[in-house]
C-alpha cells in the first residue's frame, strides 16, 4: 500500500549540509491535506458498543495547518531559517536565521510557509513558552539587518521570547548599526526584546554552547538534509497510520453492518470476501509497522554509530512520536485481531448453520420420499417367486435407503456437536435434530412392518407351493405307473406301495385346514390370494381323490390274483380290460401287435411312460391334460420370473448408472462430454422399463392361472414392442461410446456400489436378449397348448414377435446406408433386404457397360421398400462389435411405379430380372438360393399388385364420374373384374399417350383377364426353353396404333380363338403394353365386348386385353404350335396395348403376366 522509505544519513557529524548518498531515494510526496490529528489516527468500530481510547500525539496537533515537509520541501531546502533542535535556558525552542544573502529575495509566501511549518514542529508545551530567534547577520549590512528584523517581526506566526541578532562585524557597519538601532528603536518595537550582539561569545551568554550549531560556535550536531528527511519520513509514517486507521474504521463498520446471509453460497461468499479484506488490512498494518520501525532506526542511527553521542530535543521528540505511533498501531492491530476473531467465528457458525439447514432439507426430502415409497408397497405377492422378488426388492430398497438414514443420523450428531460448541442458533438446531430422529424411527418401523407382512406371505406361498408340488408329483406318479405291469399281483402291490408312500408325504406338504389359514394369515389375505388358496385346496382335494381311487383299484388288483399269472397277457384282452383306456388311445389298436414287437426290438425304452398310441393304456385323457397344464404352468412361471428379473435389472441400470450421472457427488468422476451423451449410452431404456414395469409385467401376472391364453397379452401390446426397434438402432452408437469411455472411474465406482460382477455393457445388452427370449418361450407354450383355446393367439403372437425381430434386423441394415440424400422414411416400410450379384443391361447406348456386365457381376445389397428399391454397395468395416458391422454406400434407386420383374432368366434358377422404364434399364439379379429368389419375387409382386390395384380403383372412380367407361361382358365361368376401355379411334388419337403407375390417373383401366386355375402356370410350348421370361412390369413404352396398321398392311378382320404367330413389327406403343417379338406365338383365349380379345403370349407368358384391329394388323394366319417360328428369329417387337398386371383378387399367378 505504501512505499517503505530508505533514509540515507550523513556520515559526518559536522557540516552545514549533508549531500545525499548516490542512489538514495527521494522521499515520496503525498497529496496535501489536513494535518493528521492523533484523535482520528486510530479509530475502530467496536463490537457491541465497545471503544478503544486513543492518546494524542503532540507532533500532529496542527489540525488547521495543511503544511507538511513534503509540501514545502524546496522552500525548506533554501535553509534561510531552520529549527536546529536547540533549546534556551527555559526550554524555549531556538529558530536560527543563518547568514543568507538572498534573504530579501525570498517571497513572502515562502517565508510565511517556512515560519508556519517551523513553529508547528515543537510540542504545544514548548511552543507555549515562546521561541528564541537567532539572526546571524555578521557578514551582512545594516540595511539587511533592519529589513530582516522588520520582516520577521511582521510575519512570525508564534510567540516570541527573545530575538538575538549578531550584527555586522565590519567597523563601519557595526557603528552604523549601533547608531541606527539606538535612534530608531521605535521601528523595532516587538513584543519581545531584541538584543544586538557583537560576537558569538556574547550569544553563548544567552544560549548554552551545546544548544548552538557549529556555525554559531556551538557543539550541536545538525544536518539540514538529514533533518528534512526525518521530518518527511515521520510525517509520511503518521499519514500512513492515519490512512490505515481510516481503512480499519471503514472495514469495521462494514463488518458490523453486514447481515448474515440465508444460504450456503452467499455465506461462503461473504466469508471469503471478508477474509480477503482482512488479509489486505493486515498487510497494510504490517507495511505501516515496517515503515515506523525504519523511521525509528533512522532517527537513532547517530546513537548506533556513536553511543556517547546524545540526541537533541527535537530528535528525542521525533523518536517519542514514532514510538508512540508504533505502540498505537500495535494496539490497533491487537484490537482488530480480537474483533476479527469474533466476526469470523460468527460467520463460520452462520456457514455451519446454513450447511446444517441445507442438509436437513435434503435429508428430510429423502426420508419423506422413502416414506412415500414404502407406503406404496402394498403388494404381498401372488406367487412364491413374486414374494421372493418383493422381499429382494425390499432388501434392495432398504440397502439403498440406508445411506439416507445414516446421513440423517450423522446430521443429528453434527447438530449435537454444534449445540455443545455453544452455537448461537441452538434454538433452531435442536428441533431439527428431534424431527430427523422421529422420521428415521418412522421409516424403520414402516420397513419392519412391510418385512413382516412379506415374511407371512412367503410362509403362506411356501405352503401353497409345497401343496402344488405335491399335487403335481402325484399326477406324475399316476401317469408314470404302467397299467400293463399293474395286471400282475407283484406289479399291483409295487404300484400300491408307491401310492401309499406318496400319500404319507402329504401330511407335511398339504394345506390342512382353510380356517387356520384364514386365521393365521388374515393380515395378508387379499381377494386374489384368497381365491388362490381356495384353488390350491380344491386341487389338493382332487389329487387326493384321484390317488385314493387308484389306491382302491390297485388293492383290488393285488388281492384278486389267486392263480399264477401268465408271463404275457394277450394285448387285445389287456386293451379291453384297461379301465382307463380312452378313444384317443385305442385308435392305434389295429396295429398293436406289429407296433409292440417293433418297440420291443428298439434300442432303448422311454424313462417316463408317455401318452402314446397302443403303449400306455392306463392313463386317461384327463391325466394327459393335467400333465400338459403342469408344463404350461412351468413355462408361465419361467416367463414371469425372468420378466421380473429383467425389470429389476433395467431399474438397477437406470438408478445405479443413469441417475448417478446427475448426482453432484459423482460429478467429478463424469466428464462433460460423457454427461451430454447420456441418451446415446442408454438409448430409450427408460421407456422400455416403464412399459414392462407399469404395463406388461402386471398384465402377464393376470394370466398366471390361464397360461395358455398368454398369447393375447402379447397381441394386445404388440405395438408397444416397437420401442425395441429404436433401442436396437441406437445400440451401435451406444456400444461405440462405451468402448471410448469404459475405463471411466465413474462406471467402476457404480459397478462397485451395485456389487455387479459384470460391467455396464452386459446390462445394456439385456433388452436385445429379452426381445429374442420371448419367441422361445412362446414356442414352448405353443408346444404344450396345441389343443387349447389360445393356441391361435399363441401362434399369431409368435409370428408377430418374429416379425418384430426381422424388422429390427432390417432396420439395423437400413441405418447403415450412407450417401442417400433423401429421407428413407419417405420410401415406405422396408419389406426385404439382402445381398445379390447384379448384372446391368440397357436398351439404348451403354454398350460397353452391357458387355462388361455379362461377365463381371456387381455385388449389391438391395433394400425393397413400398415405394422404391435401393441398390447399395456393401462395405465391411474394421473394428469390434457393432463397429465391425457393414455399411452400405448408396448407388441408385428405382421407383416402384416404373419397375417390372421377370421371374425366370435363362441359365440359372436363382436369377430374376428387375427392369425399369419398359426395359430401358434391366438388372439381372442372382439370389444366393432359389428360396431367397422366390421370397423376393413374391414381395415385389405384392407391391406391384397393390400399386396397380390402387391405380385401377382411382381410374374407375374417375371414369364413373366422367361417364366415359364402357363395361366389358365377361363369361360367368371366368369372373373377370369389369373394366372400361376406349374405342379404337380414341386409342389411335392418343397413340402416344403413356400409361404408367405415375400417370394412370388419366387412363381408363383395361378389363381384367379371365380367371385361371389356382397357382402359377409353368407350362410352355415345346419350342420354349427354361429361358422363357415370365415376368411383371409397369410397361412405360408408348404405343402407336397407326404404325401397327401400316406394318401389318391389312385392315381389321374377324378373328377366332386359337394360336397365332406375330408377323408385324410395332416400334411404338403405349405404357402397359404387352411386349411381343416378331415370331412370338400368341393364343387368343376369349373375345370380349367392344372388339377386344384376351390374349396370352405363349412365348413370354404375358396376358391382356387387345383391340381386334391391332391384332388383325399384327398377326399372320392361324397356325399350329408345331409350325410357329422361333421367338429368336427377329429382334423386332410388337406391342399390344394390354393390362400389365392383375389385381390381388385375380387367381392367375403374377409371374404369368408381362408387359
Amino acid at each position: 500500500m505504501f512505499d517503505c522509505w530508505r533514509f540515507i544519513l550523513c556520515q559526518k557529524a559536522g557540516g552545514d549540509t549533508c549531500p545525499p548518498e548516490q542512489g538514495s531515494r527521494e522521499p515520496r510526496e503525498e497529496e496535501s491535506g489536513p494535518q493528521v490529528d492523533v484523535s482520528d489516527v486510530i479509530r475502530l468500530v467496536q463490537d457491541r458498543g465497545g471503544g478503544m481510547p486513543m492518546s494524542t500525539d503532540e507532533i500532529m496537533h496542527q489540525d488547521l495547518s495543511p503544511l507538511c515537509a513534503a509540501d514545502i520541501q524546496e522552500q525548506l531546502k533554501k535553509r534561510f531559517a531552520y529549527l536546529s533542535g536547540g533549546r534556551g535556558q527555559d526550554g524555549s525552542p531556538v529558530i536560527t536565521f543563518p547568514d543568507y544573502p538572498a534573504f530579501g529575495d525570498v517571497p513572502d509566501k515562502e517565508f510565511q510557509n517556512v515560519m508556519t511549518y517551523l513553529t508547528s514542529i515543537p510540542s504545544l508545551q514548548d511552543a507555549g513558552i515562546g521561541f528564541i530567534l537567532v539572526i546571524d547577520r555578521r557578514q551582512d549590512k545594516w540595511t539587511s539587518v533592519k529589513a530582516s528584523i522588520l520582516r520577521i517581526a511582521a510575519s512570525f506566526p508564534a510567540n516570541l521570547q527573545l530575538v538575538l541578532v549578531l550584527r555586522p562585524t565590519g567597523f563601519f557597519q557595526r557603528t552604523l548599526s549601533d547608531l541606527a538601532f539606538r535612534f530608531n528603536r521605535d521601528d523595532f518595537k516587538m513584543k519581545v526584546p531584541v538584543i544586538m550582539l557583537s560576537s558569538v561569545p556574547e550569544l553563548q551568554g544567552y544560549i548554552d554552547k551545546s544548544q548552538l550549531t557549529e556555525d554559531l560556535g556551538g557543539t550541536l550536531d545538525y544536518c539540514h538534509s538529514r533533518w528534512l528527511c526525518h521530518r518527511t519520513a515521520i510525517e509520511s509514517f503518521a499519514l500512513m497510520v492515519k490512512q490505515t486507521a481510516q481503512m480499519l474504521q471503514a472495514f469495521g463498520t462494514e463488518l458490523a453492518e453486514t447481515e448474515l446471509p440465508n444460504d450456503v453460497q452467499s455465506t461462503s461468499s461473504v466469508l471469503c470476501a471478508h477474509t480477503e479484506k482482512k488479509d489486505r488490512a493486515k498487510e497494510d498494518m504490517r507495511l505501516a509497522l515496517d515503515e515506523g520501525r525504519s523511521v525509528l532506526e533512522s532517527i537513532r542511527e547517530p546513537l548506533a554509530k556513536s553511543p556517547e553521542q546524545s540526541l537533541n530535543q527535537d530528535q528525542l521528540d521525533s523518536q517519542t512520536t514514532v514510538q508512540r505511533l508504533l505502540a498505537q498501531l500495535n494496539e490497533t492491530e491487537a484490537a482488530f485481531d480480537e474483533f476479527w476473531a469474533k466476526h469470523q467465528q460468527k460467520l463460520e457458525q452462520c456457514l455451519q448453520l446454513r450447511h446444517f439447514e441445507q442438509d436437513f432439507r435434503e435429508v428430510k426430502a429423502a426420508l419423506d420420499a422413502l416414506a412415500q415409497k414404502v407406503a406404496t408397497f402394498t403388494d404381498v405377492g401372488n406367487s412364491l417367486a413374486h414374494v421372493k422378488h418383493l422381499l429382494q426388492d425390499l432388501t434392495s430398497f432398504e440397502e439403498k435407503s440406508r445411506a439416507a438414514v445414516e446421513r440423517a443420523h450423522a446430521l443429528c450428531q453434527a447438530g449435537e456437536q454444534l449445540i455443545e460448541h455453544k452455537h448461537y442458533a441452538v434454538d433452531s438446531i435442536r428441533p431439527k435434530c428431534h424431527e430427523l430422529r422421529h422420521l428415521c424411527d418412522q421409516f424403520s418401523a414402516a420397513v419392519g412392518h412391510r418385512r413382516g407382512l412379506l415374511s407371512q406371505s412367503l410362509e403362506l406361498h411356501c405352503l401353497l407351493e409345497a401343496s402344488m408340488k405335491w399335487c403335481d408329483e402325484g399326477i406324475y406318479l399316476l401317469a408314470s405307473q404302467p397299467v400293463d405291469k399293474c395286471q400282475s399281483q407283484d406289479g399291483a402291490e409295487a404300484a400300491l406301495q408307491e401310492i401309499e408312500k406318496f400319500l404319507e408325504t402329504g401330511a407335511q406338504n398339504k394345506v390342512q385346514e382353510l380356517s387356520k389359514i384364514y386365521q393365521d394369515y388374515e393380515a395378508i389375505l387379499t381377494q386374489d390370494l384368497l381365491e388362490h388358496v381356495q384353488k390350491v385346496f380344491q386341487k389338493q382335494e382332487s389329487t387326493e381323490e384321484m390317488l385314493h381311487r387308484r389306491q382302491a383299484s390297485l388293492k383290488k388288483l393285488a388281492a384278486k390274483q389267486t392263480r399264477p399269472v401268465q408271463p404275457v397277457a394277450p394285448r387285445p384282452e389287456a386293451l379291453t380290460k384297461s379301465p382307463c383306456a380312452s378313444p384317443g388311445i385305442r385308435r392305434g389298436s389295429d396295429h398293436h401287435s406289429t407296433e409292440g414287437s417293433a418297440l420291443r426290438r428298439g434300442p432303448y425304452r422311454r424313462a417316463k411312460s408317455e401318452v402314446s398310441e397302443g403303449r400306455v393304456r392306463g392313463s386317461s385323457a384327463g391325466d394327459e391334460e393335467e400333465s400338459l397344464a403342469v408344463l404350461r404352468r412351468h413355462v408361465m412361471n419361467e416367463l414371469l420370473d425372468t420378466e421380473r428379473v429383467y425389470v429389476e435389472e433395467l431399474l438397477c441400470v437406470l438408478e445405479g448408472y443413469a441417475a448417478e450421472m446427475d448426482n453432484p457427488l459423482m460429478a467429478r468422476l463424469v466428464s462433460t462430454g460423457l454427461r451430454s451423451k447420456k441418451d446415446v449410452l442408454f438409448g430409450n431404456m427408460e421407456e422400455i422399463y416403464h412399459f414392462h414395469h407399469r404395463i406388461f409385467l402386471r398384465e402377464l401376472e393376470n394370466y398366471l392361472d390361464c397360461p395358455e391364453l398368454v398369447g393375447r397379452c402379447f397381441l394386445e401390446r404388440m405395438e408397444e414392442f416397437q420401442i425395441y426397434q429404436k433401442y436396437c438402432q441406437n445400440k451401435p452408437r451406444s456400444e461405440s461410446l462405451w468402448r471410448q469411455c469404459s475405463d471411466c472411474p465413474f462406471f467402476q465406482e457404480c459397478q462397485k456400489k451395485l456389487d455387479h460382477k459384470l460391467s455396464l455393457d452386459s446390462y445394456l445388452l439385456k433388452p436385445v436378449q429379452r426381445i429374442t427370449k420371448y419367441q422361445l418361450l412362446l414356442k414352448e407354450m405353443l408346444k404344450y397348448s396345441k389343443s387349447c383355446e389360445g393356441a391361435a393367439d399363441l401362434q399369431e403372437a409368435l409370428s408377430s414377435i418374429l416379425g418384430i425381430l426381422k424388422a429390427v434386423n432390417d432396420s439395423m441394415h437400413l441405418i447403415a446406408i450412407t450417401g442417400y440424400e433423401g429421407n428413407l422414411s419417405d420410401l415406405g416400410k422396408l419389406l426385404m433386404q439382402g445381398s445379390f450379384s447384379v448384372w446391368t443391361d440397357h436398351k439404348r447406348g451403354h454398350a460397353k457397360v452391357k458387355d462388361l456386365a455379362r461377365f463381371k457381376p456387381m455385388q449389391r445389397h438391395l433394400f425393397l421398400h413400398e415405394k422404391a428399391v435401393i441398390f447399395c454397395k456393401r462395405r465391411e468395416e474394421n473394428g469390434e462389435g457393432y463397429e465391425k458391422a457393414p455399411s452400405y454406400s448408396y448407388k441408385q434407386s428405382l421407383n416402384m411405379t416404373a419397375v417390372g420383374i421377370t421371374e425366370n432368366v435363362k441359365g440359372d434358377a436363382r436369377k430374376f430380372e428387375i427392369w425399369y422404364n419398359a426395359r430401358e434399364e434391366v438388372y439381372i439379379v442372382q439370389a444366393p438360393t432359389p428360396e431367397v429368389k422366390a421370397a423376393w419375387v413374391s414381395a415385389i409382386r405384392k407391391v406391384l399388385t397393390s400399386q396397380l390395384q390402387a391405380c385401377r380403383e382411382a381410374s374407375q372412380h374417375r371414369a364413373l364420374e366422367q361417364s366415359q367407361s364402357l363395361p366389358l361382358p365377361t363369361p360367368a365361368s371366368t369372373s373377370p373384374s369389369k373394366g372400361n376401355t376406349r374405342n379404337i379411334k380414341k386409342l389411335e388419337e392418343r397413340k402416344t399417350d403413356p400409361l404408367s403407375l405415375e400417370g394412370c390417373a388419366g387412363q381408363m383401366p383395361l378389363p381384367r383377364p379371365p380367371e385361371k386355375a389356382k397357382g402359377w402356370s409353368k407350362t410352355s410350348h415345346p419350342s420354349e426353353g427354361p429361358e422363357d421370361n415370365d415376368g411383371w412390369s409397369s410397361a412405360e413404352d408408348p404405343i402407336n396404333s397407326s404404325d401397327a396398321e401400316e406394318e401389318g398392311g391389312v385392315g381389321p378382320r374377324k378373328l377366332v380363338s386359337g394360336k397365332y404367330t406375330v408377323a408385324g413389327l410395332e416400334e411404338k406403343g403405349s405404357p402397359d403394353a404387352l411386349a411381343l417379338r416378331s415370331g412370338d406365338e400368341v393364343e387368343l383365349l376369349q373375345e370380349g365386348d367392344e372388339g377386344l380379345w384376351y390374349v396370352r403370349n405363349l412365348s413370354s407368358g404375358g396376358e391382356g386385353w387387345v383391340p381386334e384391329q391391332v391384332l388383325s394388323s399384327l398377326l399372320g394366319q392361324r397356325s399350329s404350335a408345331g409350325c410357329l417360328s422361333s421367338p429368336e428369329s427377329s429382334a423386332g417387337s410388337a406391342l399390344l396395348s394390354a393390362s400389365s398386371s392383375c389385381s390381388e383378387s385375380c387367381p392367375a399367378p403374377l409371374a404369368d403376366l408381362q408387359a
